[in-house]
C-alpha cells in the first residue's frame, strides 16, 4: 500500500544512494524476469544497465521508479525502503525512448506540468522551467509545440523536464534509441555534460554498447533478469569475467579448448585440437583437464607477425576483407573456426590481405582470456564450439 510519504535526504557524508537488496520480479508468479537482483549505485554516480532485449534492464527501472511492484525483496533510496512511497514522492526523474510529451500543450507547459502536480507555485514554476530548457540549450523554445521540433529537439525536451524539479534520481529508458545515428552521437555527449554539471545519479538502460561505454562510470550486464557482471567500461572491454560479457561487449573470437597445464597460477596452456595449443590469462581459477572457452579481441591479433613475436602464432586462411573506415576486417579460417575475425587499421599497404591469402596471425597470451566453460551462453562461434566440444565429449 503506497503512503504520501516522502524520501528522505540523508545528512552528508552517505554514498549510497540506491540499494537492490534480493530483488525478484514476475509478472505471472512463475517465471522471474528479475532474479536475486543484488546492487547497491554511488551518489552521482552513472549506472548503465545494458543487455539484449528481454534481460530486465528496463524492468529494473521501473521496479525503482514505482511504476511496477516488487514481488520480493527490498528497494532502497538513501538507506530508506521505498516500496510503498508513490512514484511521484520518490525524488526521480524519469525520460522515456518515445519522449512521452503532451501534443496539445508547448514546451513550456510540458516542463511546467510535473512541477504543477508537486504545487509549486507559478513564478518558481516559470524559473525552473528556463532553468532546465537553458541546460538543455533550449532557452527561447518554450513557446513552441513539440510538432513543430526535431526529434533531437523533442528528446533534449524530454530530459529537461525530467530535470526541472531537480531530482536526486534521473532514469532514462533507451532515450535516444528513436534518432540516426549522428543525432544518437551528440546526445550521448551531451548527456554526459549534463551528468558532469548537475552531479546526479543517472541510471540509463540501452542494449547498445557504445552508448553504455561513452556515457557510463559503471555498466551491468544482463542477461536472463540476473547481473552478470558489473564494472567500468574498460575492465568489461579488457577483463569479461563471462563469456557472454565477452560476447556482448565488442566484437570477439571464441575458442573452446582443455587446460593442460597452468604456468606461475596465471598462464593456462590450452589444447584446442590435436594440432592447437594457445595460451591464455587465466581470468577465472582452472586445473588441468578443465574445458574452458578462450576469447580474443580482434584487434589485438597481428598479421603476419615477425618469427617468434607471440606465444601463439597459427596458419590461417583469409575468407573475406571488409572496409570499415578506420579499419579494414578479415574474416579467416584458422585453429578449426570458419569465422574468426581480424582487424587491421586502414593505413597505407592494407590492399596487400586478399581473400584466399594464406597467411600467418598472432596474438600475446595476455591478450587472450581463459574462461570457465558454462552452458547454454549465446556467443558469436556457437557452432564451431560445439563442433570443437564433440571432439572431447565424444
Amino acid at each position: 500500500m503506497h503512503t504520501d510519504e516522502e524520501v528522505q535526504i540523508p545528512e552528508p557524508g552517505s554514498n549510497t544512494h540506491i540499494e537492490f537488496e534480493h530483488v525478484y520480479k514476475s509478472y505471472d508468479n512463475e517465471t522471474h524476469v528479475v532474479r536475486d537482483l543484488n546492487l547497491e549505485i554511488e551518489e552521482n554516480e552513472f549506472l548503465t544497465l545494458l543487455g539484449p532485449s528481454g534481460s530486465g534492464k528496463t524492468t529494473c527501472l521501473m521496479l525503482l521508479a514505482g511504476f511496477e511492484p516488487i514481488s520480493s525483496g527490498s528497494i532502497k533510496i538513501f538507506g530508506q525502503p521505498i516500496q510503498d512511497i508513490l512514484p511521484h514522492k520518490r525524488n526521480i526523474g524519469m525520460v522515456f525512448q518515445n519522449y512521452a510529451l503532451f501534443p496539445h500543450m508547448s514546451v513550456g507547459k510540458n516542463l511546467e506540468f510535473p512541477l504543477e502536480v508537486r504545487g509549486v507555485n507559478k513564478s518558481q514554476r516559470e524559473q525552473q522551467v528556463q532553468r532546465a530548457l537553458e541546460l538543455v540549450q533550449l532557452g527561447g523554445f518554450e513557446d513552441r509545440k513539440p510538432s513543430q521540433l526535431s526529434g533531437g529537439q523533442q528528446q533534449r525536451v524530454a530530459i529537461a523536464r525530467a530535470l526541472v524539479y531537480e531530482p536526486s534520481i534521473v532514469l532514462m529508458d533507451e532515450p535516444l534509441g528513436a534518432l540516426d545515428r549522428r543525432l544518437r552521437e551528440e546526445m550521448q555527449y551531451e548527456i554526459r555534460r549534463l551528468h558532469q554539471q548537475l552531479e546526479v545519479t543517472m541510471i540509463y538502460v540501452t542494449h547498445d554498447q557504445q552508448e553504455a561505454m561513452v556515457l557510463s562510470d559503471r555498466v551491468a550486464v544482463f542477461q536472463d533478469g540476473v547481473v552478470q557482471q558489473i564494472a567500468t567500461p574498460e575492465t568489461l572491454y579488457e577483463e569479461p569475467a563471462r563469456v557472454f560479457v565477452s560476447s556482448f561487449i565488442g566484437d570477439n573470437n571464441v575458442l573452446f579448448g582443455v587446460v593442460k597445464e597452468i604456468q606461475d597460477n596465471e598462464i593456462c596452456h590450452v589444447d584446442l585440437d590435436g594440432d592447437n595449443r594457445v595460451q591464455a590469462l587465466a581470468v577465472t581459477h582452472h586445473n588441468p583437464g578443465d574445458e574452458v572457452w578462450l576469447t580474443i579481441r580482434p584487434e589485438r591479433i597481428s598479421i603476419r607477425p615477425e618469427k617468434d613475436m607471440y606465444t601463439n602464432n597459427f596458419p590461417a586462411k583469409v575468407k573475406d576483407v571488409v572496409f570499415m573506415g578506420d579499419h579494414l576486417r578479415l574474416n579467416v579460417t584458422t585453429c578449426g573456426v570458419r569465422d574468426f575475425i581480424v582487424k587491421i587499421p586502414n593505413i597505407v599497404g592494407h590492399g596487400g590481405v586478399l581473400p584466399g591469402d594464406e597467411i600467418r596471425i598472432g596474438w600475446a597470451a595476455l591478450d587472450c582470456r581463459a574462461i570457465a566453460r558454462e552452458p547454454e551462453v549465446v556467443i558469436q562461434n556457437k557452432k564451431e564450439i560445439q563442433q570443437n566440444e564433440k571432439k572431447y565429449i565424444g
